[in-house]
């Protein structure tokens, strides 16, 4: 079974879905304080921070599909933290007074995780390594 873990740990695919595994569970258990998944905490971030964003530029900041951004915006508006207002084909995401409460325990998650990975890891090497994954991901989304 040598063989097997090198190659499984030389490749991309691999490695990077295991980790991306990792991280995910320290996220969830970090922004579960919040009472919101990872994914929604950061759309509220977002949100919160630039009022009447439109979900055009929600799909470029998260790196989402459209349909996948109506659908957390949908989660959202039901649970009464965002409002949507249209402008002819387009549709501007607002925080309700419920969605900007939200704004400091949102925060204070992302900092705790951000802490948590760089207790383990180092916080230059944390910090580094997010820009070369974010700098891999955008080479290999632009090759297709």
């Amino acid at each position: 079974m040598g063989d097997s873990k090198t190659i499984l740990n030389d490749c991309l695919y691999f490695t990077a879905n295991a980790l991306a595994r990792v991280i995910t569970r320290m996220a969830e258990e970090e922004f579960r304080k919040t009472g919101l998944s990872p994914s929604h905490a950061f759309l509220m971030m977002l949100v919160n921070d630039n009022p009447g964003i439109g979900q055009k530029e929600l799909c470029e900041h998260l790196q989402l599909a459209p349909s996948t951004v109506t659908r957390f915006v949908d989660a959202m508006a039901n649970k009464g933290f965002l409002s949507r207002q249209s402008e002819g084909k387009a549709s501007r995401v607002f925080p309700t007074p419920t969605g900007e409460d939200l704004h400091q325990p949102i925060m204070d998650a992302w900092k705790g995780l951000h802490e948590r990975y760089s207790r383990v890891l180092g916080r230059k090497e944390g910090d580094g390594l997010t820009v070369m994954i974010d700098a891999a991901y955008d080479k290999l989304n632009k090759a297709g």
